[in-house]
């Protein structure tokens, strides 16, 4: 089943091509930081395309609980910051309810 891999690599994308931004924006980086940052924009939006569901909607539900554990992920490796007990708690919730929106057996 490739959809974790498929999810956890477009989750790797968005981030970064935001975290760019932020870079650019926040941290006054050079313009040339926007370059990799849509290209992986891009490469995000086509990864998506990939999840074998009939609905984009439910695909986008689901792959948001990936997002949010990619991002406490994120704050923890490249940002240095140890996620706290509600960071963890919300991760989890997330999971959950992204399992339950992809794998629940909904009406055709």
């Amino acid at each position: 089943m490739l959809m974790p891999i498929i999810y956890s690599c477009a989750a790797l994308c968005e981030i970064a091509g935001c975290f760019t931004f932020w870079m650019w924006l926040r941290s006054a980086k050079s313009a040339l930081w926007l370059i990799p940052g849509c290209a992986s924009l891009i490469a995000f939006a086509y990864l998506l395309t990939l999840i074998d569901t009939s609905q984009a909607g439910r695909a986008y539900a689901a792959y948001g609980g990936i997002y949010i554990t990619a991002s406490v992920l994120w704050l923890w490796i490249v940002e240095d910051t140890r996620p706290d007990l509600w960071d963890l708690c919300g991760t989890s919730l997330c999971i959950i309810g992204a399992g339950i929106i992809f794998f629940a057996p909904h009406r055709q």
